[in-house]
């Protein structure tokens, strides 16, 4: 009677594999992309960020640049999403790989931290502002506009545990 629950088991396990495989790397391109697809879907990100002005502020190229990753995998971002003011809305046009090499400090943003940390954070155990006072997140950008918009901020931080991703490998 045990060798048919094994062959069950088996069976079911061989099912689950592929669908954990497809899980992108967590801050690689292709969980950036889908990052972008769950920004467009969060109206924290979406209206208050298009409210409070903080998309309008992109330097006159028609939008704003996000670089992410995960320290204790490198020390250079591995991922890249771009948000633009889009139907009155602020949107993310891209997501994916690093792209822009020459970034506006008044502008844009590069966010990382360690991975237990991005984890932590999209879990919800505590938001950006605890990250950066103890140093979990490291953070370039205008604080000042971010300091503004700490709900849409936290938001995003939540997107890391609403993507399924896999962190046990570092992106290539």
């Amino acid at each position: 009677m045990l060798r048919p629950l094994v062959g069950i088991a088996t069976f079911w396990s061989a099912l689950a594999l592929p669908a954990l495989a497809q899980s992108p790397v967590l801050m690689s391109p292709q969980w950036a992309a889908q990052a972008c697809s769950a920004w467009n879907k969060e109206a924290v990100l979406t209206g208050q960020l298009a409210e409070s002005g903080w998309v309008k502020n992109d330097g006159g190229r028609g939008y704003k640049v996000m670089q992410l990753f995960r320290s204790d995998c490198g020390k250079q971002p591995t991922a890249e999403m771009r948000i633009a003011f889009k139907d009155a809305k602020a949107m993310c046009v891209q997501g994916g790989a690093v792209e822009t090499a020459k970034l506006d400090s008044g502008v844009d943003y590069v966010m990382s931290a360690e991975t237990k940390h991005w984890l932590e954070m999209g879990k919800g155990d505590y938001g950006p502002m605890r990250a950066m006072m103890f140093g979990q997140l490291q953070f370039s950008g205008p604080k000042l506009e971010a300091m503004g918009n700490m709900e849409p901020f936290s938001a995003f931080l939540l997107l890391v545990g609403k993507v399924p991703s896999e962190a046990s490998r570092c992106p290539s």
